[in-house]
């Protein structure tokens, strides 16, 4: 007799609801919590291209009026099953502007049957930088930049907390009507842009630059188009003012945004990414921005995580580990032994070896916990499985770059190296990759056994290409299984140019 295996059913109450009406787009995102974690069940994004109604007297068209209702009637129909209490509805900067913002919302709010708030700028500003800070690691003061339809709101912030926040009459739809006319994309035109981002930041500037901060995060919108853009070419790297630069001239050579043709540059953001662009240009420049990496998150993460107060763990990273592993049935105490035994191993040699400014322990914690994830799959090509698993996954607490190498890390620690892996990181991050990737590799085969205090004291030194892994006398001649794992290893590392020597 054949038992049916029934699966638990979402209850509503488990089930919650941002509906973020922008500029630009409006979303619909849904969330289910279980166990502790939250599992986007559903997302729903058109492009309603609200700010483009308005007119010289800041009063929305007709047509525009009917394309945010007819969106928020496909919105309504699937809200109908989340309680009300457990959905947040919030309007941003076109519908604080637009004069008849009254017509707008009334009917909204019968259409979707919940009380429609449009929120002030440094409201929204407040609510990205929570979004941000819950899907991102604390790593001392960060600034966030989110460049939206037609405003941009800048935070600095620490952990949960915004420090100081503004938001900012500037986006990348209401840029493109004003400078960029016809649709022409000229230098001229880009000048322009660039010049009038910069007025508006002006005054408020002071107020960040006087801040030092670790990290710069940009949430969603044009720095997720350049990100992908970046991706496709083959560059696995943050954004840099040199590839914004890059950027602008790719714009500039196609003439016009009905000829941009630009690689990795999806249809859906054509019409408004050189205007995105020259912003983000203003911002890197004034704000003195080296680097920029994509947060997880944003306004409408923050307004999900708003409701959940239970939610608000401080370690991101931690909990997104311990939840992938309980997923993928990963043996705790192995990750928790290789996680150790590389740590120790980092720590030996960072007096001996120029490690760039990324966060190395974040990685190789990362994939020392995960390396066993494509075990659930099949072990002869675990490492395989693992990566293409970690590819797919969120990951929040790491930013895009961090996710990409903690997945080569993966691919690459164990059977043949491939050092091809890190071509596409940047000059200056590609050999850190490489240290922590023969670190990983080394953590691994000395935690082959699966055995706490199995292992001696041991020593790592290295000489530029050359690592030196010093036993006691006698240890390895004893343990043959650990000997010819590292034998193995010598040969492996040898192929591609790298010494290893165990004594």
């Amino acid at each position: 007799m054949i038992k049916s295996t029934r699966l638990s059913q979402t209850k509503p109450e488990q089930l919650y609801a941002a509906v973020d009406l922008g500029s630009n787009s409006f979303h619909l995102v849904i969330v289910r919590v279980v166990s502790g974690s939250v599992q986007i069940i559903g997302k729903v994004k058109q492009k309603v291209r609200l700010a483009s109604g308005l007119d010289d007297d800041m009063m929305l068209d007709n047509a525009s009026l009917e394309r945010g209702w007819r969106c928020l009637e496909t919105f309504a129909e699937r809200l109908q099953d989340i309680p009300i209490s457990n959905i947040r509805a919030v309007a941003t900067a076109t519908l604080r502007l637009a004069k008849n913002a009254d017509i707008f919302t009334a009917r909204a709010e019968k259409i979707l049957n919940l009380k429609l708030d449009v929120i002030s700028g440094e409201e929204e500003a407040r609510q990205i930088y929570l979004g941000v800070a819950y899907t991102s690691a604390n790593q001392g003061n960060s600034l966030v930049i989110d460049i939206g339809g037609a405003s941009t709101e800048i935070i600095l912030g620490n952990d949960m907390e915004p420090i100081h926040l503004v938001s900012l009459d500037m986006g990348c739809v209401t840029f493109i009507e004003r400078y960029f006319v016809a649709g022409e994309l000229t230098e001229a035109n880009f000048q322009s842009a660039i010049a009038g981002a910069k007025a508006l930041l002006a005054p408020v500037l002071e107020g960040f630059v006087s801040y030092d901060w670790q990290q710069c995060l940009g949430a969603s919108g044009t720095p997720q188009a350049i990100t992908e853009i970046l991706v496709t070419q083959g560059i696995d790297d943050a954004i840099r003012l040199d590839y914004l630069y890059n950027l602008r001239q790719q714009c500039i050579d196609c003439g016009a945004i009905s000829s941009l043709d630009i690689e990795g540059l999806e249809e859906s953001r054509r019409a408004i990414f050189a205007s995105g662009l020259a912003i983000l240009i203003a911002l890197f420049e004034d704000l003195q921005i080296d680097q920029m990496q994509i947060s997880g998150g944003a306004l409408r993460e923050g307004l999900i995580y708003g409701m959940l107060e239970n939610m608000q763990q401080n370690d991101r990273r931690l909990q997104t580990l311990e939840q992938t592993m309980e997923q993928f049935h990963i043996e705790t105490s192995q990750g928790e032994r290789v996680k150790n035994l590389v740590l120790n191993l980092f720590k030996q040699i960072q007096g001996q070896v120029e490690f760039g400014n990324i966060d190395c322990e974040a990685m190789l914690v990362a994939s020392a916990m995960l390396h066993e994830t494509g075990l659930h799959i099949e072990y002869k090509l675990h490492h395989v499985h693992g990566a293409y698993i970690i590819t797919h996954l969120p990951l929040p607490g790491y930013t895009g770059l961090q996710r990409q190498g903690i997945k080569n890390l993966v691919l690459n620690h164990r059977q043949n190296i491939n050092i091809a892996l890190f071509d596409s990181f940047h000059t200056d991050v590609r050999q850190t990759m490489l240290h922590l990737s023969r670190l990983l590799r080394l953590a691994c085969i000395l935690s082959i056994r699966r055995r706490d205090n199995l292992l001696p004291n041991l020593t790592l030194t290295v000489d530029h290409d050359v690592w030196s892994l010093s036993f006691p006398a006698g240890w390895l001649k004893a343990h043959p299984l650990i000997d010819a794992e590292l034998a193995n290893e010598k040969w492996q590392q040898h192929k591609v140019g790298w010494l290893l020597n165990c004594q």
